[in-house]
């Protein structure tokens, strides 16, 4: 379902960024706290703390107390998170199984008015959430191919 954030809700597309962020530093081994990471995806704080719990709890991020402290992820994560373990940390399933005008029900037995157009749109979002890593999105941020705010 289309919002006006985007694909994703608001809570989700936060957490692809930060994730993303917290990825790039993971490239150079680092850990990043939590203001830098709300001020690089352009998110309140608070916002960004609730989220950033939710990716540690789901195993997606890590995060460590102190001084020294920070978020971070491992470079073995980096290569085995997909976006759809971030998607579904946040969202849930019905991210991209829910009916796209809305419905509680919709199938292929009782379908809304959208539900055959956007069948092919949906496979393409899950092909794309399972074969796209954290590390592709922290590269190309890296490599400033691509941005986390405008």
């Amino acid at each position: 379902m289309i919002n006006k954030s985007g694909i994703f809700s608001k809570s989700c597309s936060h957490a692809l960024k930060a994730a993303t962020f917290v990825g790039k530093k993971g490239l150079e081994n680092k850990a990043v706290k939590l203001k830098e990471i709300a001020e690089e995806i352009n998110s309140p704080l608070a916002f960004t703390a609730k989220i950033l719990q939710k990716l540690v709890k789901a195993n997606i991020i890590e995060s460590n107390r102190g001084a020294k402290g920070g978020f971070f992820i491992t470079k073995v994560n980096l290569k085995k998170v997909v976006l759809k373990d971030i998607v579904f940390a946040i969202d849930g399933e019905g991210s991209y199984s829910g009916c796209a005008l809305g419905f509680e029900k919709c199938s292929a037995s009782k379908p809304c008015a959208l539900h055959f157009q956007i069948l092919p749109i949906r496979e393409k979002l899950k092909e794309t959430l399972v074969s796209t890593t954290l590390k592709d999105l922290a590269r190309a941020v890296d490599e400033n191919n691509t941005f986390l705010k405008e």
